[in-house]
């Protein structure tokens, strides 16, 4: 069995939480970096899928992206 989402936003809360477009969420869904889910029409993105993917980004020192 699998283990409920604590809480879960829309993608607007997304896109305003991480400064991120629509595009270009939904560009990292379907490259499989962050996992969207339905609940009939409505698109909702678990809190902890949100905040593994913001830790997965890389971290950019002086310019140049750095790999964590």
């Amino acid at each position: 069995m699998t283990k409920a989402p604590s809480e879960l936003m829309t993608v607007a809360d997304f896109c305003d939480r991480y400064r991120i477009g629509k595009t270009s969420l939904y560009r990292e869904a379907a490259a499989g970096r962050i996992q969207l889910r339905k609940f009939g029409a409505a698109t909702r993105i678990a809190r902890e899928d949100a905040e593994a993917w913001a830790a997965r980004l890389p971290i950019s020192a002086g310019g140049a992206n750095v790999t964590p």
